[in-house]
């Protein structure tokens, strides 16, 4: 592999296997990691509207935790983490010195994220990645980086608001497809091929009526999906965003949990259906017997995006947008503990909801969708579309059957 050092960031224009495995899970300490790269914000036009900057150009300050560094590397373990507001996707790990690396591409409305340490499937604005690591066991690429995605499949799908994925146990990429408020596979010849609906929902309509968008695997299988309510007419989630709120569970279609505030990310996690109870910045665990959610710990802001791993959990935070995101219960919770939302993801204890460590971003960011734990990745890197790698970097299988091969 070439030693020559990437930059920091390529940018390029295009756009949860979950991972339950049990494991303890680390605590230490290091040094806090401080960068800024270019990375979406938006400024007023003349005429006084929103128009998204050039992605290209986004500045993002991120700093981190003073034993995050130690953290991901004592626990071998790396996030990837997905803002579709800048276009981003960054992967976190822990460089040969300790130190937090943070490794960013560009794909135009990055969503719903999930990996392994061979593969990375990746949701945009129009079309399905598939990423997949050339690297072999204890390779290197740069000296540095111990695992290389290189992206070997974009489906054009088209602009379905794509949102979370899941990994069936057959290989298929299952993905939920929000606008037209089901859960959906690839198809060769069409955008899409649904395979589920809410009950509730009459007909598939590009129409977002209930804003189906977090997706819970279960033994490889689909298993409970989340949506703002039960509306089954255009747009009709965005009037019941602060109580509206269900889980469903995809083989019964029995709503197993109600009254949520724009519920997101659902996980089936050592024994119990964990969720985002977004609106009010809780992330909790369903009564089945009351279809209750029951708050567990706090979070400092919007929560979208979790991944489980052990004895604990990666949660994304978000700071209010206007309108979509105001008049919830997440006002007063941060009004009574004095405190701002965050950008940002938050490793906490499922022991007793302590946040052990952080990442934060600043600047040109507000919006966190997606994260996925990497374990046993410990400093991961993917090839963008614009880069002299993705021309360059040619690996191939080499095991060319011989005649002896043939006739046994």
């Amino acid at each position: 592999m070439s030693n020559k050092k990437p930059p920091a960031t390529a940018p390029e224009s295009a756009d949860n296997a979950n991972n339950s495995a049990e494991q303890p899970i680390n605590t230490a300490d290091a040094p806090a990691s401080i960068q800024q790269v270019q990375t979406v914000a938006e400024t007023p036009t003349e005429a006084g509207e929103n128009k998204p900057k050039d992605i290209t150009q986004l500045k993002v300050e991120k700093s981190c935790s003073r034993g995050m560094g130690a953290w991901l590397a004592g626990n071998k373990i790396s996030l990837a983490i997905t803002s579709y507001q800048t276009g981003r996707v960054y992967l976190v790990g822990s460089d040969p010195s300790g130190r937090v690396s943070f490794f960013e591409r560009i794909f135009e409305r990055a969503m719903g994220i999930v990996g392994n340490t061979q593969r990375i499937f990746l949701g945009g604005l129009y079309q399905l990645w598939r990423f997949e690591n050339v690297l072999r066991k204890n390779q290197v690429i740069h000296n540095v980086f111990d695992r290389c995605y290189v992206p070997r499949n974009a489906q054009t799908i088209g602009d379905l608001d794509i949102h979370e994925l899941g990994i069936r146990k057959n290989g298929k990429v299952v993905f939920v497809n929000t606008k037209y408020s089901c859960l959906a596979e690839l198809d060769l010849v069409h955008s899409f091929k649904a395979i589920w609906k809410p009950k509730f929902i009459s007909k598939l309509a590009p129409e977002d009526r209930c804003h189906l968008n977090g997706l819970a695997m279960k033994d490889g299988e689909p298993k409970y999906v989340t949506a703002v309510c039960r509306s089954d007419a255009v747009d009709g989630w965005r009037d019941r965003r602060k109580d509206g709120g269900v889980i469903i569970d995809v083989e019964t279609d029995e709503i197993v949990c109600e009254g949520l505030s724009m519920p997101h990310s659902p996980r089936w996690h050592n024994g119990k259906l964990w969720v985002l109870n977004a609106g009010t910045g809780h992330l909790g665990w369903v009564d089945f017997e009351k279809k209750a959610f029951v708050p567990f710990t706090f979070c400092p802001g919007f929560l979208r995006g979790l991944s489980m791993i052990g004895n604990v959990a990666a949660v994304g935070l978000s700071k209010a947008r206007n309108g979509r995101f105001s008049g919830l219960e997440l006002d007063d919770e941060l009004s009574k503990r004095d405190a701002d939302a965050w950008c940002g993801v938050q490793i906490v204890s499922l022991t007793n909801g302590d946040v052990l460590q952080w990442i934060r971003f600043e600047g040109d960011i507000s919006e966190i969708f997606d994260i996925s734990f990497l374990p046993g990745v410990r400093n991961p890197m993917m090839v963008g579309l614009r880069t002299a790698e993705i021309r360059e970097l040619i690996t191939f299988d080499s095991a060319i059957p011989t005649p002896e091969d043939a006739a046994t």
